[in-house]
C-alpha cells in the first residue's frame, strides 16, 4: 500500500514537504507563490479588521450610531474573510500566519494609534485602506490565473466584491452633504 500511494505521489507531482504538506496537483512553486501572496493578504485583513474595529470603539460626533454599526458590520466582514484565505493556503499545501508578530510582519495596511481622529478622517482612512486591498486582491487574482489556481480566484472575486462595497459605503458616508441632506 505504501508503494502504491509512493507512486501516486509521483504521478500526481506531489513532493511531501512535511507533517503539515497537502496534497495537491498545483506545482511547488505555486503553492509558494500563491501562499507567501495569500499569507500577506492574510495580514492585511487582520490589520484592516483590527483598525476598523478601533474607529468603531472610538467613533464620536452626530453620526456615532450610524458610524458605528456601519464600521461593526464591516470589521465582521473582514473578520469572517479571514479564515476562509488560511484554509485556502492550507488546502493547496501552505502554511499560513501564526501570530500577532507574525501579522505585523506582513501587513501592509498602517495602524492608527492616534488617541483621537476626526469621525469623517476615520471613515477616508478606511476607505482608503479598502481600496488599496481591492487592488491587492487584484493582483492576487492574476497570481492565481498565471498557476491556475481556479478556487482560489473564485473567492478573490467574491473578496473584491465585498471590499469594494465596503469602499463605496464608506465613501458615501463620508460626503458633505448640501443644505437639503443631499
Amino acid at each position: 500500500m505504501k508503494e502504491r500511494f509512493a507512486k501516486d505521489k509521483v504521478v500526481l507531482g506531489i513532493r511531501p514537504m512535511g507533517r503539515l504538506a497537502t496534497r495537491t496537483d498545483l506545482k511547488a512553486a505555486a503553492t509558494r507563490d500563491i501562499s507567501g501572496a495569500m499569507n500577506a493578504i492574510l495580514a492585511d485583513v487582520f490589520a484592516l479588521c483590527i483598525k476598523t474595529k478601533n474607529f468603531h470603539w472610538h467613533i464620536s460626533g452626530p453620526h456615532f450610531r450610524d458610524y458605528h454599526f456601519l464600521l461593526d458590520e464591516q470589521a465582521n466582514q473582514l473578520y469572517a474573510m479571514s479564515d476562509p484565505i488560511a484554509e485556502r493556503i492550507r488546502k493547496i499545501g501552505g502554511s499560513t500566519i501564526r501570530s500577532i508578530g507574525h501579522i505585523a510582519r506582513h501587513q501592509r495596511v498602517l495602524d492608527n494609534d492616534a488617541e483621537y481622529v476626526e469621525p469623517l478622517a476615520m471613515l477616508a482612512e478606511l476607505r482608503e485602506d479598502n481600496k488599496e486591498l481591492a487592488a491587492r486582491l487584484r493582483e492576487m487574482h492574476n497570481l492565481c490565473d498565471v498557476h491556475h489556481d481556479i478556487a482560489s480566484a473564485g473567492l478573490i472575486e467574491a473578496w473584491i466584491d465585498e471590499t469594494e462595497r465596503r469602499t463605496w459605503f464608506l465613501f458615501e458616508a463620508s460626503r458633505k452633504g448640501d443644505a437639503t441632506g443631499h
